[in-house]
Order: C-alpha cells, then sequence, then structure tokens
C-alpha cells in the first residue's frame, strides 16, 4: 500500500492511498461471493453463476462500488496507523482510480491537531469569588426541600392563585381554527412554572373550579412551529380543579425524617453540604476563568471538520442521558420541534470552546514538560477500576494502548489545570 500525504490549508490534510490491483481484486471477489446468489443467469442455478460469466455480461466493473466499500475501511485504518501526523477527524472520502487492473487509489481528507502558540498562562488575574454561606442562603435551601417534600391537595372555594396547579382542558386556535397539538385534557398546569406560551398562565389566575374561560396569546417569533410563530392564538379552557401545595413544618418531625436529631442539627448538615457546593462550585468556576484568559492570549487556527466532529459527539453524549431518561433523540426532536442540524449550530460554540481549553492545556504540559508517573497512572486506573465494579488487572486487559495514551494524556491536562489554577492571582 502506498501513501503520500499533502498538507493543506487551516490544518487539513489530504491522504493519497494506493491499493496494488491485486488486493483491490481480492475484494471484488468478496464482493461478487456476497452478491451471487442474487444473481440470476439462464442456464445458471442461483448462486452458481462464474465471476468471469457476470462480469462479461455486465461489465468487469460490476462489483466495483461494493468492493471499494469493503477495502477502504481497512486501507485507510492502515494509513492512519502509518501516518506520523495526528488525524483529529473522520475522513472525507473521494475516489481517484477505479479500473481494472490498475491499482485502487482514494483520498482521505482529515483535520490535523493543530499547533498552539501559546501567550501569558502563569500568573492570570481573575476576580475573588465569593463562597461564603448566609443565613437566607440556608433558608433557601430548606425551604427548596420543603417545597420537594410538599403534598398537592384539592382546594375549595377560592380563586386560582401564584403557585397553584389547575387542571384544565384546552384547546387552542389560530384564526378561528384548531391547531394540531393544540389541545389537552385533564393537565396538571402549575401557575408560575411558565411551561405555556407567555401571558397564558397569568390569565388563569382568580378563575375558579368549574369556570370556562377563553385565554389570548401570541406565540412567539422563534416559535419551533413556523406555522404558529408571532401569531395570536386563543385557547379555549375549562377549569377542573384547583390544587395547592402544602409544606410541611420545619420541626423535630421534619428533621427526624431527614435522618436528624433536631432542627438546629439538621440546619447545620444544610449549611454544611452549600460550603461545600460553593466550595466546589468556586473551584470550577476559578479554572474556566484561568482556561478563557489562557485561550484568549493564546494562537490556533482549529479545522473545521474538528469541531464538527466534537458536535457530534456532545450530540451522542446527550441522546445518551436522554436514553438514561426512557427517551430517543428522534423522540426529544418531535417534542422540542428541534432538528439535528439546529443542534449542530446551538452546540458549536461548547465545542470549540473544549477543543481550545484542551489544545492550551496540552501546550501548557509541554511548555512546563509535564509527564506522568507509573504511580500516577496506576492509581488512576484503581479509581478507574472501582467506578466500573470490576477487578484492576481485568480493566487492564481490556485497555488497548491507545487507552493507555488518551488516559496518561487526561492525566496530564488535569496536572496543567492545577498548574494555572495554583499560579493565578485573585484580584
Amino acid at each position: 500500500m502506498g501513501l503520500q500525504i499533502e498538507k493543506l490549508e487551516h490544518n487539513m490534510a489530504k491522504l493519497t492511498i494506493e491499493v496494488p490491483y491485486e488486493e483491490f481484486d481480492k475484494a471484488v471477489d468478496q464482493a461478487y461471493k456476497k452478491n451471487k446468489n442474487k444473481i440470476n443467469v439462464p442456464g445458471f442455478r442461483k448462486g452458481k453463476v462464474p465471476r468471469q460469466m457476470v462480469e462479461k455480461m455486465y461489465g468487469k466493473d460490476v462489483f466495483f462500488e461494493d468492493a471499494a466499500n469493503i477495502i477502504i475501511p481497512d486501507a485507510y485504518s492502515k494509513a492512519y496507523d502509518e501516518c506520523e501526523e495526528e488525524i483529529v477527524s473522520s475522513p472525507k472520502i473521494d475516489v481517484v482510480q477505479m479500473e481494472p487492473d490498475k491499482p485502487f487509489i482514494f483520498t482521505a481528507e482529515v483535520a490535523l491537531n493543530p499547533s498552539v502558540t501559546l501567550g501569558e498562562y502563569k500568573g492570570i488575574e481573575i476576580e475573588k469569588l465569593d463562597t461564603e454561606v448566609t443565613e437566607a442562603d440556608i433558608d433557601e435551601q430548606i425551604e427548596q426541600e420543603r417545597n420537594r417534600q410538599a403534598r398537592v391537595v384539592t382546594v375549595e372555594g377560592r380563586a386560582i392563585k401564584e403557585g397553584d396547579t389547575a387542571v384544565i382542558d384546552f384547546e387552542g386556535f389560530v384564526d378561528g381554527e384548531a391547531f394540531e397539538g393544540g389541545k389537552g385534557e385533564n393537565y396538571s398546569l402549575e401557575i408560575g412554572s411558565h411551561s405555556f406560551i407567555p401571558g397564558f398562565e397569568e390569565q388563569l389566575i382568580g378563575k375558579n373550579t368549574g369556570d370556562e374561560c377563553d385565554v389570548e396569546v401570541t406565540f412567539p417569533e422563534d416559535y419551533h412551529a413556523e406555522d404558529l410563530a408571532g401569531k395570536p392564538a386563543v385557547f379555549k379552557c375549562k377549569i377542573h380543579e384547583v390544587k395547592e401545595k402544602q409544606l410541611p413544618e420545619l420541626d423535630e418531625e421534619f428533621a427526624d425524617d431527614a435522618g436528624f436529631d433536631s432542627v438546629e442539627e439538621y440546619k447545620e448538615d444544610v449549611k454544611k453540604r452549600l460550603v461545600e457546593k460553593r466550595e466546589k462550585e468556586s473551584k470550577e468556576q476559578k479554572e474556566d476563568a484561568v482556561i478563557d484568559a489562557i485561550i484568549e492570549k493564546a494562537e490556533m487556527d482549529i479545522p473545521e471538520p474538528m469541531i464538527e466532529m466534537q458536535q457530534r459527539q456532545l450530540i451522542d453524549e446527550f441522546a445518551q442521558q436522554l436514553s438514561m431518561q426512557g427517551l430517543s433523540l428522534e423522540q426529544y426532536f418531535m417534542f422540542t420541534g428541534m432538528t439535528r442540524d439546529m443542534m449542530m449550530e446551538q452546540t458549536k460554540p461548547r465545542a470549540e470552546k473544549k477543543i481550545k481549553a484542551r489544545l492550551v492545556l496540552e501546550a501548557v504540559a509541554d511548555a512546563e514538560k509535564m509527564e506522568v508517573s507509573e504511580e500516577e497512572y496506576e492509581n488512576e486506573l484503581k479509581d478507574m477500576a472501582e467506578s466500573y465494579k470490576m477487578e484492576i488487572d481485568k480493566l487492564k486487559d481490556i485497555l488497548a494502548e491507545a487507552d493507555e495514551k488518551m488516559i496518561k494524556k487526561d492525566l496530564k491536562i488535569k496536572k496543567a489545570i492545577d498548574f494555572v489554577v495554583a499560579n493565578a492571582k485573585e484580584k
């Protein structure tokens, strides 16, 4: 196999990969065997037509396309391993030559890991963050917990107010015509949740059980359904029931249910958890601020395919999170009006930031000649094995060489984060 590498602008490269015809012909034979049972030729039983006969009837290149699909992944994989450049995107494949008795030639356009020119990365000035936990913060946290444990009960003899849940039937009309998706029955709507179109919930305040009313709203200009965006609508509503939250009293029983001997002890635990949370948030915000400043002072040219690959990875991670909630990405798109293209555009800034952060931290690690010791690597494997609930030796068995390199690179990045944060100055 032959490989030529041509550097292009913006950290792109074109790999020209040449496969001898003898190897390509083996792939052609595989394609023939894969398809022979589908071929009918008079005088031959199905699956028994010789390859030469099929090629004579339909042309010698009849199996070339299938053969290309067979040989390209393996040939590209070998070229990837042989290439000394660090490839950071999926390849864009283009067949250059696919002819009888000639080498099979194709190109793979790929993005290369861009070099980084660091600016200042030591002594970065950042704002000092306030991590103090006040009595008001503790009270707010306790109130949130009381709300989580609240009972929802039906109320009689009073009108709907902010915070109530109204059980309603509704049907929406635009220009007097009902529209798809605008109807619901026995829907529980929390007033003040802002889960409906702006202005809808407020118009139910003051209404009573049994009331029927018209709610007049205007769909937002950026509403996901284009046929409704910016249009006025009328929702005909009927109120079946009004419910309110009843919060538990903050007393000894409440503290006991939470696992504490007294309200004071419970409050101390709330304070402790808030302090830990604030300190963690402060650490993360400090890291983000320092890294943002280093990115701002650095120079790099990130190829677009590298960003696109990171965008797809972020979407895949989001899809995995959805699946844990029993939803598919397609269902999410249906419910929200979002599309994959919209999500790609939405994730682009985050993908670009993630790439830049990793690149500058790798550059810092290189500039400071940071290394990962075997002890540090082993400790990381122990933590991973504990997290996966498996024996460390079994984990080592399934880790490939590339996995080991990635783990060590991640550890170097963690060291770089600790280094730049430790060298930052708060003002």
